[in-house]
């Protein structure tokens, strides 16, 4: 109950804080857009912004409901063209100072989380005194509420989702592009270093051969005896490469037993634990084997360990990989200890990799690879009861406010007609709170049907992002 106390101020404070600023950012609109002072709205923007942060801030410490910001992703800085110029439509810049701020400009003002913030900002100062009487009754469900309002003007839209992934998706293309080229450098350099180098000396011993045979056959007969061992040597090089770029067991028996493969040409005692229901894609098996491999290869050259093991599960639809062993620890992603390197192979498959290494040991890594496990989709889920009678309730009751206790009373008062009272409420106070009375009205209203409208629209945008997860 104290904490609810407390909060309460703080709720007060800053709807006269999000007033205030509506107004100074409404001022600088109608100079921005409408008189052409199109310097100004960066600075408007920069104004609601911070605010709708704290609110999303807000509504995960007080309820638990995470709202991740809905903007689309900042443009790239602008870069010259071959001649040394800047380019902005059909206009050439020296410096990138102008085009960059046009950038900036365009993506503050086509981004439709900029004019959601503004919305926001006109009505969340009336929301907030809204929850401070059911802060005092109810403030489980008031701080429930207010944080789904805050999620449904400030949370993710599907405009600025898309722009995420997609920008996401170049980023992994571009570690994808990075990582294919440096396993072709690695197997150029493996063929160039090994089976080439032993195939050129095959080579020579069979010209040594070619003019010895005649001669003298019994070193020819001894020449061909070391050909043979090179062939031998060659071929084992050439299938060490066939195994690094994919080992033949993981493409024919999966991951789990090309691991166990793995663990027994280890030089350590390696135990595997596996809990797969399903197989992976290839390209997702690949990267985990080589991380394991890694992994392993480092616990043996680097970290001094005797035996280690590999945890293979799943957590839902997403493969779980965990490798201890008991090592020295100490192990640092900055030292070039191949951490890195697994870390952007992972994350071409959106997988992330947690490292628990303290000195004296043990090493703990964990991989996760979200989504590409098959899990059970068993159809469109309902909606909760207590949020259907909610819909239900608002449009049940929402005309009340907005029609009758507010339009009508604005045409009554608009038309002169303030005699006919009748059940209008802002008819019976003193003029100078009719006017305010019937916004109030107007705005509730309002308020209770963008509730009645977005809470099933977000209830099926969360089951769609569920089974698309899944």
């Amino acid at each position: 109950m104290l904490r609810t106390l407390a909060r309460i101020p703080v709720v007060v404070f800053f709807a006269a804080v999000e007033a205030a600023t509506f107004l100074v950012a409404f001022c600088l609109g109608i100079l921005a857009i409408g008189l052409g002072m199109v310097f100004l709205f960066p600075p408007m923007v920069g104004m609601v912004r911070p605010l709708a942060d704290r609110a999303r801030r807000q509504a995960r410490a007080w309820s638990g409901i995470e709202v991740a910001p809905p903007y689309l992703p900042e443009p790239p800085p602008p870069r010259p063209g071959p001649d040394g110029w800047y380019r902005v439509d059909r206009t050439l810049y020296r410096t990138p100072r102008y085009p960059a701020w046009h950038s900036r400009f365009r993506w503050l003002l086509r981004d439709p989380a900029t004019w959601r913030d503004l919305l926001w900002l006109m009505l969340d100062p009336l929301a907030k005194l809204l929850a401070v009487p059911f802060l005092l009754v109810l403030p489980g469900p008031a701080a429930r509420a207010y944080a789904l309002w805050v999620r449904l003007l400030l949370g993710h839209t599907t405009a600025s989702r898309l722009a995420g992934r997609v920008q996401h998706l170049t980023q992994v293309r571009s570690i994808a592009v990075d990582s294919q080229a440096a396993e072709m450098r690695r197997i150029e350099r493996d063929l160039h270093d090994g089976a080439q180098a032993r195939l050129v000396a095959l080579g020579m011993t069979l010209g040594a051969v070619e003019q010895l045979v005649d001669r003298d056959p019994a070193a020819a007969k001894a020449l061909l005896a070391k050909a043979r061992e090179a062939s031998a040597e060659a071929l084992t090089e050439l299938r060490r490469v066939v195994r690094g770029i994919h080992p033949p067991v993981l493409a024919e028996r999966g991951l789990a037993d090309a691991v166990r493969a793995l663990a027994m040409d280890s030089p350590l005692r390696v135990s595997v634990e596996v809990d797969l229901p399903h197989r992976t894609e290839p390209p997702v098996e690949a990267a985990v084997y080589f991380a394991v491999s890694e992994l392993l290869s480092n616990a043996a050259r680097h970290g001094g360990a005797t035996q280690a093991l590999v945890d293979i599960s799943h957590n839902g639809s997403a493969l779980r990989v965990t490798v201890t062993d008991d090592g020295a620890g100490g192990a640092d992603p900055a030292q070039g200890s191949g951490l890195y390197g697994i870390e952007r192979r992972l994350a071409a498959f959106d997988g992330v990799l947690a490292l628990h290494s303290p000195p004296g040991g043990p090493t703990t890594v964990t991989m996760e690879i979200p989504g590409v496990l098959p899990t059970p989709w068993h159809g469109m889920k309902k909606m909760p009861r207590w949020k259907t009678a909610l819909v239900l309730g608002l449009w049940a009751t929402a005309w009340c406010p907005l029609f009758p206790q507010g339009l009508v009373a604005a045409c009554f008062k608009i038309f002169n007609a303030e005699h006919i009272r009748s059940w209008f409420l802002a008819l019976y106070l003193p003029p100078a709170w009719q006017w305010p009375t019937i916004a109030f009205m107007i705005t509730l209203g309002v308020i209770m049907y963008a509730f009645a409208l977005l809470l099933p629209a977000a209830h099926t945008d969360e089951v769609e992002r569920c089974r698309f997860a899944s």
